[in-house]
């Protein structure tokens, strides 16, 4: 196939050139940068990757092509996509296409280009911004023109999108075997993941839209209440703060994850913040302050909760602490309140596709509802 040329263009003005992967045209994001040697599918289906663009420190993308049982959500969500070498020919005895094909066919515009290992160094020393990437006819405008199509496109501070990834309508993920619970999932940009693996502990989950209010999530009568993963700048999300409030006012158990742990920040009182590069990548070391036991884990975030890490603080709903820190920047990775029945951790332990090292804290939650009976 005729190789067409590429640009990314960054918001500083940096450009790098390469050759267009997947759909030709142009797109607009934010871009970051995600440490994971595989689960590429699981990360370009992932809704909390909404308006940005991924680029992969892996070397070599597209291997074991793409399949019809590994997407996190009903289709490609990042913006824009940039690898160093996609994989000629995909060699998987479940692969059911290629990735190449995949992005083409959803529109997803990526690049191809030898600089990724210096892209990510200027991103960690400058951080997060916007970007484009621009192939085919799109990528002959002067590059001045490009670079401000970049700056006038939206930041990621700022951005309400949880509603634009969420379902529309309320569904019901059935429990896999005896019910044993009943949960009500609020999905911020849920990973299908998710309700799977609650599903597997005997919870009946009924995914609810991210505009959801306290009433309409108590309506379910759960014994415990879920708040999803998403994307998007959570100082926005005044709608899930004011839900989750009075689902702790209620006294129902709560868990939280990624997104959700940020929610159950705020609704605390405390503050979030963005993060310089945020963490993305399958290899995090999280510790757990408890008992000392550390996680490798999933990640996928852009912002965290500022919290004080010394011990208890008064929260409207009693005490809290900070559960879980991240062990290469002490990066707020957990909360819990230690009053009532109410958790979370910004990292993810549903964890497809792996490491699955904290995929306890499902039956943590278990055992909170089971307490709360």
């Amino acid at each position: 196939m005729t190789q067409t040329p590429a640009l990314l263009v960054l918001e500083d003005g940096r450009v790098f050139h390469g050759v267009g992967y997947g759909a030709e045209g142009e797109t607009l994001g934010e871009i970051v940068f995600n440490t994971g040697m595989t689960g590429y599918q699981e990360t370009l289906t992932d809704p909390s990757y909404a308006r940005q663009i991924v680029a992969m420190t892996a070397p070599h993308i597209g291997n074991t092509g793409v399949n019809g049982e590994d997407a996190e959500s009903a289709r490609i969500q990042v913006a824009g996509y940039v690898v160093r070498e996609p994989a000629r020919v995909a060699s998987n005895w479940r692969a059911t296409g290629s990735l190449g094909s995949a992005l083409r066919e959803q529109g997803v515009v990526g690049i191809a280009m030898p600089g990724t290992r210096a892209l990510t160094r200027h991103l960690r020393d400058r951080g997060a911004m916007r970007a484009g990437i621009f192939s085919g006819d799109a990528a002959a405008a002067p590059e001045a023109e490009l670079l401000a199509k970049v700056q006038a496109s939206p930041a990621m501070e700022g951005a309400d999108l949880a509603r634009e990834v969420s379902t529309t309508e309320t569904y019901v993920v059935p429990a896999i075997g005896e019910k044993r619970f009943t949960v009500a999932a609020v999905d911020l940009g849920i990973k299908a993941m998710t309700p799977h693996r609650m599903a597997e502990r005997g919870c009946e989950v009924h995914v609810l839209p991210a505009t959801a209010t306290a009433a309409d999530i108590l309506a379910v009568n759960p014994d415990g209440v879920f708040f999803s993963n998403g994307p998007g700048d959570p100082a926005t999300a005044e709608g899930p703060v004011a839900a989750l409030r009075g689902v702790l006012d209620a006294g129902t158990p709560f868990f939280g994850i990624c997104f959700g742990n940020q929610i159950f920040g705020r609704a605390l009182g405390l503050g979030t913040y963005k993060l310089r590069f945020g963490h993305r990548g399958i290899n995090q070391p999280v510790q757990d302050r408890t008992t000392g036991k550390v996680d490798v884990s999933a990640h996928n975030h852009g912002f965290a909760v500022k919290a004080p890490l010394d011990g208890p603080f008064d929260t409207p709903y009693g005490r809290a602490e900070v559960s879980h820190v991240n062990l290469n920047d002490d990066c707020v990775e957990g909360l819990r309140l230690l009053d009532r029945p109410g958790f979370s951790v910004q990292y993810h332990p549903e964890a497809a596709a792996g490491p699955h090292d904290a995929t306890g804290l499902f039956d943590r939650f278990c055992e909170i509802m089971e307490g709360s009976k």
